[in-house]
């Protein structure tokens, strides 16, 4: 074969290459035009039946790390079986956070000088009897807790709620495409496509610390259990349907 004729054949397949790319690229221009998706949301409420509560400590300066480290440890020992007398189990007390931090104070011509240690303890309590809440907090507060607050409410299984809010996301979305295709003109084809994104929001109480220090400071009239209110939480799934359009 002559070198032109060779130049030749090489430029036909690389037009019949080129045109088979435009091809494929034309396709699937027209395979995206002719997709419409459309949201949906649903969203169902119910009680919720666990308390998340965090309950604290810090204790005063100690001059020594290990004097700080035998308040605190006596003191949330007594927290913690203040907690196990109210039948909270130990799998549902977990320490968040632990810190032994020295504390300085500023001296004219010395600069920062020791003035002994302190320690931080966090523990979160998982609550599972909601009646329990208020004794929670008034007999860790009994016991030297000088922090609680973050109180926030789940529901221990949210599958069958999620389906419910997922089933009316569903059906919102499709009565949307609908309206909006008779709208537009449109002759909507099969769904081709599916995503999801499901949330759950946490109704949340602060319990205020200063109330607590308060009761703590007025002895005489004792502790008294808060009234805490649950309320309700929201379940809310989001979905997008991708139709083809006829």
């Amino acid at each position: 074969m002559k070198k032109g004729h060779i130049i030749l054949a090489v430029i036909g397949i690389l037009a019949i290459a080129g045109v088979a790319v435009a091809s494929m690229y034309a396709q699937k221009e027209c395979n995206n035009e002719d997709r419409f998706s459309v949201v949906g949301s649903g969203t169902v409420y119910a009680k919720a039946d666990i308390a998340n509560i965090a309950v604290g400590l810090t204790t005063g300066v100690k001059k020594t790390a290990a004097e700080a480290t035998k308040e605190s440890t006596e003191k949330m020992n007594k927290i913690i079986q203040s907690l196990n007398d109210l039948g909270i189990e130990e799998k549902d007390i977990k320490t968040e956070n632990y810190s032994l931090q020295p504390i300085y104070n500023w001296v004219e011509n010395k600069g920062q000088v020791l003035q002994g240690y302190q320690i931080t303890q966090n523990v979160n309590v998982k609550v599972r009897d909601l009646e329990k809440i208020g004794d929670v907090i008034s007999k860790t507060t009994e016991q030297g807790a000088n922090q609680i607050g973050n109180i926030s409410f789940t529901i221990d299984d949210e599958y069958e709620l999620k389906n419910q809010a997922r089933e009316l996301a569903i059906s919102k979305a499709k009565e949307k495409a609908q309206l909006i295709a008779s709208q537009a003109g449109m002759k909507l084809g099969e769904v081709k496509s599916f995503y999801e994104n499901a949330a759950a929001a946490e109704a949340v109480t602060m319990y205020s610390n200063a109330r607590k220090e308060m009761a703590v400071m007025d002895q005489a009239a004792g502790l008294v259990a808060p009234t805490i209110s649950t309320g309700q939480n929201e379940i809310r799934v989001e979905v997008t349907l991708v139709y083809e359009v006829k």
